[in-house]
């Protein structure tokens, strides 16, 4: 079985070259890949690999419970460890698995980075999650770097099904050039972009589909992933939050579906508010599973400063966990192009996907007057409108912020659908499959 190439083992290099660095923390949602991509890295790297995984091994906390010293630290872990964990200066990297369940190991990165004998990596999927009940007393602010990692992106997902870096360059430069993409490459792109939206980009669902492409084995293991986020928000909120996390997370299919796509907490439970379930939303953001779009009040860069903070949308971090949570039948609907009641939400769902993996923030434009575009981006410098269509639809409200020039003060446009790549009154189209090579900020 071939091994599923990740962009993070560019990252862990980089930060392992650059001198004096200081201890890393991977973060990211359970089960994105997080510690497969680390003990690789660190085999490869290191001459001796020191593993602590404090979620299987709860006992391993007692070594932090004392001093944090490092010759203390490492004097316990040789305790726990056996003879064969060997601690040599500048040999030696020692990984942290799952270090939110010790708070101590966390705040012990500090003594780590003074002393500087030995690299560490730390990693984590409910880091910064409130009311989780282990926080370290205190987070060791300027002696650690932070790394987010998501799920597979689509280009991870080009590779892990044979689609090479050559053809990769080719497509940027069918971008570049704004020629058509040869129509062999391009059914073959928008076939790959169905599985995609079908699969998502969690690892071992990834490899499930491309060694066995047996989709009802894909949908039971995101199902089951589904789960066991379900389960780690009754685990591990506070008691009142619970239930009202849950009921969040499972409103998000229907939120999607309504022709205003705003997340509303009364679709939650009815006569609900903000005040009882905004502690719940942002629970199951920090957890990495879902991202936020907001509402922006003028459409000028920069985006940041011109968003209400109030006003949003909700997507899936990934999109094929997002179409596992609707009713059966719906992948094989995906795979056969047959869209038609979430089509909107599903193409718009795969963006935010896109985006939020490359690490761009979501925004877009929504007026009561109806007028409404999917997302802005920064684009090439320039505040830059994004309209995403299932098929070719209509595009009124590009139409109208183009021709309004005094008032939207935009001069181009991106439109992505199931088509090739053409140009035509200010407005770039593009296929769906290209929205992943929109990352020049």
């Amino acid at each position: 079985m071939d091994l599923l190439k990740r962009k993070i083992e560019q990252d862990l290099i980089k930060w392992k070259n650059t001198k004096n660095h200081k201890p890393l923390i991977v973060k990211g949602c359970r089960q994105c890949g997080k510690t497969y991509s680390v003990k690789k890295f660190a085999e490869e790297n290191y001459k001796y690999v020191v593993y602590i995984n404090f979620f299987s091994n709860p006992d391993y906390v007692s070594v932090f419970s004392g001093s944090l010293e490092v010759d203390n630290l490492t004097m316990m872990m040789s305790a726990v460890l056996g003879p064969n964990v060997m601690f040599v200066p500048n040999e030696t990297v020692i990984i942290l698995d799952e270090i939110q369940e010790c708070p101590e190991a966390r705040t012990a990165l500090k003594f780590f980075k003074t002393d500087g004998r030995y690299d560490v990596i730390g990693t984590g999927s409910l880091l910064g999650v409130k009311g989780y009940g282990k926080e370290p007393k205190s987070v060791p602010v300027g002696y650690e770097t932070v790394i987010t990692m998501y799920p597979l992106d689509f280009e991870e997902f080009l590779w892990a099904n044979g689609i090479n870096e050559m053809l990769i360059e080719k497509l940027k430069e069918h971008l570049i050039a704004k020629t058509p993409v040869e129509e062999a490459l391009h059914n073959r792109y928008r076939q790959l972009l169905l599985q995609y939206v079908a699969v998502g980009g969690m690892p071992d669902v990834v490899q499930t589909f491309v060694d066995t492409k047996q989709m009802n084995t894909v949908l039971q293991m995101q199902r089951d992933i589904v789960r066991s986020y379900e389960d780690d928000m009754v685990k591990y909120a506070n008691s009142k939050d619970k239930s009202l996390i849950k009921e969040c997370f499972q409103s998000i299919p229907k939120q999607l579906a309504k022709e205003n796509k705003k997340f509303q907490y009364s679709v939650i439970k009815k006569g609900s508010t903000a005040s009882r379930f905004a502690g719940s939303l942002q629970w199951i953001e920090d957890a990495g599973i879902i991202t936020r779009c907001y509402n922006l009040f003028t459409t000028e860069l920069p985006l940041e400063g011109n968003a209400n903070e109030d006003i949003f949308k909700v997507y899936m971090v990934d999109t094929g966990l997002f179409i596992s949570m609707l009713e059966d039948g719906t992948q094989f609907d995906v795979l056969s192009g047959n869209l038609l009641g979430y089509k909107g939400a599903i193409f718009e769902n795969l963006m935010a996907d896109f985006f939020t993996k490359m690490g761009r923030k979501l925004y877009y434009f929504h007026k009561d007057s109806g007028l409404e575009i999917d997302f802005f981006i920064r684009y090439k410098g320039k505040c830059t409108p994004i309209e995403v269509k299932a098929t070719k639809g209509n595009t009124k409200s590009l139409k109208t912020v183009l021709k309004n020039t005094e008032v939207y003060h935009l001069d181009s446009a991106i439109k992505l659908g199931d088509y090739n790549i053409g140009e035509e009154n200010n407005i770039l189209t593009l296929p769906l499959y290209m929205g992943f090579l929109l990352n020049d900020f």
